[in-house]
């Protein structure tokens, strides 16, 4: 493929899309509870933002119908999904209410959290910032976890993994 040079308008959007697509991500799944039950939605705009105080942060389309569930939570978990989540991440892209075909509890603030995981960030609402289509969430991590395992990569629209070498 021969090198592309563009100015990223909302006209060149899906060479802007392709572009962002070349910078490989792990795949995450946000969950909270919900005056209608948990929910979840997979993101992999997550990344880290400060030690101390430790905080993360993700990205919350506008777009997305689940968008009212999201934005003004207050507690939350984001979980660090596994190679062989795939199925779960896609699953939860689709349907954010439907937790049948995922193994899960919730913690003591009523968080839903997966099972099997590489990590998982349990987080109360920091701060919010508007930035375009997306609202950036800061999250102030209470309790974190983490195992070892293949991680679950997101590339140019297609699933990978990386395993761990220690």
């Amino acid at each position: 493929m021969t090198e592309k040079t563009f100015t990223p308008t909302p006209e060149q959007s899906t060479a802007f899309r392709e572009a962002l697509g070349c910078f490989g991500t792990g795949v995450t799944v946000v969950t909270t509870n919900t005056a209608r039950g948990p929910r979840a939605i997979t993101v992999n705009s997550f990344s880290s933002v400060s030690l101390d105080p430790p905080l993360v942060l993700w990205c919350l389309a506008k777009e997305s119908n689940r968008f009212d569930a999201f934005s003004d939570c207050q507690h939350y978990s984001i979980h660090v999904m596994a190679q062989d989540q795939q199925d779960q991440a896609l699953r939860f892209a689709r349907d954010g209410a439907d937790f049948s075909h995922a193994e899960w509890s919730t913690d003591p603030s009523g968080r839903p959290q997966l099972a099997n995981c590489l990590a998982r960030f349990d987080c109360h609402l920091h701060a919010r910032h508007d930035a375009g289509d997306h609202l950036i969430v800061v999250s102030h991590v209470e309790q974190a976890m983490y195992r070892t395992g293949k991680g679950l990569i997101f590339k140019r629209g297609q699933f990978g993994g990386f395993i761990d070498v220690i």
